[in-house]
């Protein structure tokens, strides 16, 4: 499936001038290779905010870190191009974007804790297995790499104790 932007151009009924949601919500898409929404995986753990039930799939969890990592990069680019300030003594300080840049990153950190959380519980759930493993991380030195393994893991195919696997919702098979 194809954007209709990419083939026609912007079509009027699909993009108003003037109405920036509509535009942000049907042109500024990022759209992959298979026709799929990229930008709606790095933003759905976002609307499931606080849900730690049910399972997610490989591709929405490593969007969301993707997502996460751009975020902070720019912030953190911000930081940088705020440089350095001088004021009447001669003595140098960080400017002003750099505190604004600091204060965003420190924003979203706090407002993204919790979807972060919440996506490594339901990766766990996707492999069969119980979201209380995300404390495993807190292991000095081996905690985060083996999270990171558990993360890199396939799912169990077909339904689990936790719910439906999200790659093959109806569970049918192609070729029985």
């Amino acid at each position: 499936m194809r954007p209709p932007f990419l083939s026609t151009g912007l079509r009027g009924d699909t993009c108003r001038p003037g109405q920036f949601v509509v535009i942000f919500k049907s042109c500024a898409k990022v759209w992959d290779a298979k026709g799929g929404m990229t930008m709606e995986w790095m933003l759905m753990p976002y609307r499931r905010y606080a849900d730690f039930s049910g399972r997610l799939q490989r591709k929405e969890y490593w969007m969301f870190i993707l997502f996460n990592s751009l975020v902070a990069m720019l912030c953190v680019a911000l930081m940088i191009a705020g440089g350095v300030a001088m004021d009447q003594s001669g003595q140098t300080e960080p400017g002003p974007l750099f505190w604004l840049a600091v204060a965003l990153l420190v924003v979203f950190v706090l407002g993204s804790l919790i979807p972060s959380v919440a996506v490594q519980v339901r990766r766990f759930h996707d492999q069969d297995k119980s979201g209380w493993l995300v404390l495993l991380a807190f292991i000095p030195y081996v905690g985060g790499l083996i999270v990171f393994i558990f993360m890199c893991l396939e799912g169990t195919r077909g339904p689990n104790r936790f719910g439906n696997d999200p790659k093959n919702p109806t569970n049918s098979d192609v070729f029985a």
